[in-house]
């Protein structure tokens, strides 16, 4: 059986409209060994897997991919008049077609040539376990929450998660020889992530990752690269490499940043006394000392040796300061924090009251109570009607039948879907328009770079624009905040910052999550949903 080939980036740079994303990023995924890329939001993930992928060129440097390949971008699009059955029979296509092509094949297996074509089908066949094909893909429909739903339903007709999983269980079935993921978590519950980590670690081919799963990148990463150069100096321009999973990164970083601010400030302690030394210190020598009575001539002759000795050590200095200009230790960008609270402190009267709430297919709640300053997580399978109850709470959505009471006196809910209706406005901007000139300015809540303050909404990232609509929330200073998958396509720096944030909140918060990082640290009440 022939050996797989890796996946290679070569000095690969990318920008957009002047603005460089990506300079110089060398990467090797190699089969057998899955690859997490993560990063700030905006440090290009999404878009070196767009270049790995092909469905985008580097503007310079090369990448040399394996032919069979399978890419999730993190909105995946289909045919408008698409079923499901179709999306699935086009990705078992080349499945089918080879099994068919074995059977033809080995009837004419005396004929001249055959017996080769014959071995090289066989090969790929096996390696994608080609007779297996439509049992994965029922499996993977199953586990991905996809069991239940119409083969004939329309593509166009299924929520933006089931199109997702969907797109994900379309390639697991198919097994390709390098596997391209972006966020691929993002709309799974436990069951779905516990499949997905299972069939990474046993695939043989090159897998690539871009993920804020902290568990994923834990439990199935054994290598781990950051695309954030300011963690590690200029060292890490390129991307930074890491073994062993995520835990041992997060402990590389701390170490990378400690070592990089020791080198700044040794180096700038240095320069200040090199140049200190060029024009004081140098000139120190036999400095204001007067000549002794009947030693003119030595004098002379010793204050020569005095001049050259100043100016050579004047040459030194300023020679050592060239070159340590030259070869310069940036200076550690200050890390973009987050330090607000989500939410102001509010009266001390209940927030929520449900009682018997009902909406047909969708939503079953008989009691649930949330008191001022409670914070509280919404758990549940997908399905279950986590982001209904937080439409519902939020005064979104009307109920069937039951009781609803919620005294707050500002409610906001981030959904899991961001989008903006005017995405040639800037970030400022757009900040502008739906926060009140009194709350907190877009820059000090320390949610955006300030390069990106500046720049349209619909160029930021999805991740970016997701700050930007927790910016407006928490802006808007709410005393009930509801948090639909909090840490979705949030940078995993921000994710634990938010997680603080939230310690420190106030005011009263829900959150529904499948992030099992958040769920696994969680301290306060739980409510998981069922399955109506």
């Amino acid at each position: 059986m022939s050996v797989l080939a890796p996946l290679l980036a070569r000095d690969v740079s990318k920008s957009y409209a002047e603005r460089l994303v990506l300079d110089g990023v060398d990467l090797v995924a190699n089969p057998g060994q899955p690859l997490g890329l993560i990063g700030e939001n905006g440090s290009g993930k999404s878009t070196l897997l767009r270049l790995l992928a092909g469905t985008e060129a580097p503007d310079s440097g090369e990448v040399a991919r394996p032919h069979d390949l399978g890419y999730l971008p993190q909105n995946p699009e289909f045919a408008f008049e698409a079923t499901m059955a179709d999306v699935l029979d086009e990705a078992m296509a080349p499945l089918h077609e080879c099994v068919r092509r074995l059977e033809q094949l080995s009837c004419r297996i005396q004929e001249p040539g055959v017996e080769r074509e014959y071995d090289e089908a066989l090969t790929w066949a096996q390696r994608h376990s080609a007779w297996d094909a439509d049992r994965r893909t029922t499996l993977a429909l199953d586990r991905l929450g996809l069991g239940g739903v119409s083969p004939e339903r329309r593509v166009a007709a299924l929520s933006g998660g089931e199109r997702i999983r969907l797109a994900l269980a379309s390639l697991l079935a198919r097994q390709p020889e390098c596997l391209l993921l972006d966020e691929p978590t993002n709309h799974l519950d436990d069951e779905a992530m516990e499949f997905l980590e299972q069939l990474l670690l046993e695939l043989p081919g090159v897998v690539v990752v871009a993920s804020h799963d902290r568990v994923l990148l834990d439990r199935v990463c054994s290598v781990v690269v950051d695309l954030d150069p300011s963690h590690f100096g200029v060292d890490g321009a390129g991307g930074s490499r890491f073994g062993r999973g995520f835990t041992s990164y997060l402990e590389h970083k701390r170490r990378a940043r400690r070592r990089w601010e020791e080198a700044f400030v040794s180096q700038q302690d240095e320069l200040k006394r090199l140049r200190n030394a060029a024009k004081t210190t140098a000139r120190q020598v036999a400095h204001d000392r007067p000549p002794r009575d009947g030693d003119k001539y030595i004098y002379q002759f010793k204050g020569a040796n005095v001049q050259a000795t100043i100016r050579r050590r004047v040459r030194d200095a300023e020679q050592r300061i060239a070159v340590l200009e030259r070869d310069q230790v940036p200076k550690p960008p200050r890390p973009l924090e987050f330090d607000q609270p989500l939410t102001v402190a509010g009266g001390s009267a209940a927030w929520l009251q449900l009682r018997g709430l009902r909406i047909e297919g969708r939503l079953c709640v008989d009691r649930l109570d949330v008191s001022a300053g409670e914070h509280l997580l919404i758990t549940g399978a997908n399905g279950s009607g986590k982001s209904t109850l937080l439409a519902v709470l939020a005064g979104r959505l009307p109920v069937d039948s039951g009781g609803l009471t919620v005294s707050a006196r500002g409610i906001e809910l981030l959904p899991q879907d961001v989008r903006f209706s005017r995405p040639t406005l800037t970030a400022r901007e757009l900040f502008a328009l739906m926060v009140d000139e009194s709350a907190l300015s877009l820059g000090e809540l320390g949610l955006l770079h300030p390069r990106d303050l500046g720049r349209p909404v619909g160029a930021l990232s999805v991740g970016q624009q997701r700050r930007l609509a927790l910016a407006v929330v928490v802006a808007r200073r709410p005393d009930l905040l509801l948090l639909d998958e909090l840490t979705n396509h949030i940078s995993l720096a921000l994710a634990s910052e938010l997680e603080s944030a939230l310690e420190r909140s106030p005011g009263a918060v829900v959150v529904a999550s499948h992030d099992r990082w958040l769920r696994q640290r969680w301290s306060g009440p739980t409510y998981a949903l069922r399955p109506t």
